[in-house]
């Protein structure tokens, strides 16, 4: 019994690693695809160095290709710019304008490693890495390097809105030294930790968490919203 069931499993593993990596990137797409609009509500905590904002009810709306609006009810929404709008489907917007560059398997998670080249030498996103959940065609983290902002990480937390490749919950998180603040604004927030944005000459990493309580999907958003 455990031999077959050892079989069983080794088969199952080599059935994921038999995707290529435009296999996956075509799944994971297939996913988002299906969602045209949404709006959704949740929490969203912020923990910036440079910035205090205390946990607040958020309103979410998307509007395909690229219009995505966050409303706080605390009146701070802070999401670099640049920063795909921490939403997935950026990234597939134009598939072929990418190189896939597959790493294979995590050996903690085995999750694929696929990176993404874009073919436009003057491109303000430099590299993308997603990491696959191939059984469940889901990227469960990603990393975006741009040209003006640094590098942008997600790590996606799925439940009820999987099949639409929705997650319920999102982290994203970049470094604060890197970003550039608009011209005429500087924030120097002391958390009371001692520790203040450069004091120990490392980038200090900024986080953005939204949990999500529930999603309207595919049920129209007026273009005023993101006016």
């Amino acid at each position: 019994m455990r031999i077959h069931l050892f079989v069983l499993l080794s088969l199952i593993g080599l059935a994921g690693n038999a995707q290529t990596a435009e296999e996956l990137v075509k799944s994971v797409k297939s996913k988002l695809d299906r969602v045209t609009n949404y709006s959704a509500t949740g929490k969203m905590k912020t923990n910036v160095i440079f910035l205090k904002a205390p946990i607040a009810k958020v309103q979410v709306y998307f509007k395909k290709p690229n219009q995505l609006r966050i409303l706080n009810e605390k009146g701070i929404s802070f999401i670099p710019k640049g920063s795909m709008n921490m939403d997935l489907s950026q990234l597939f917007i134009d598939p072929a304008g990418f190189d896939l560059l597959d790493l294979g398997a995590d050996k903690k998670t085995g999750w694929r490693i696929i990176k993404l080249l874009p073919r436009d030498p003057v491109s303000e996103v430099v590299l993308s890495t997603i990491y696959v959940d191939a059984a469940v065609g889901l990227i469960r983290r990603s990393s975006t390097t741009t040209r003006e902002n640094g590098t942008f990480e997600l790590e996606m937390s799925y439940g009820t809105f999987a099949e639409y490749g929705l997650a319920d919950k999102v982290i994203f998180s970049f470094n604060s030294q890197e970003y550039k603040l608009p011209k005429g604004i500087t924030f120097d927030y002391d958390d009371g930790s001692g520790k203040k944005s450069g004091a120990t000459g490392k980038p200090t990493k900024g986080r953005v968490e939204i949990q999500y309580t529930n999603y309207q999907i595919n049920r129209g958003v007026p273009d005023s919203v993101f006016r």
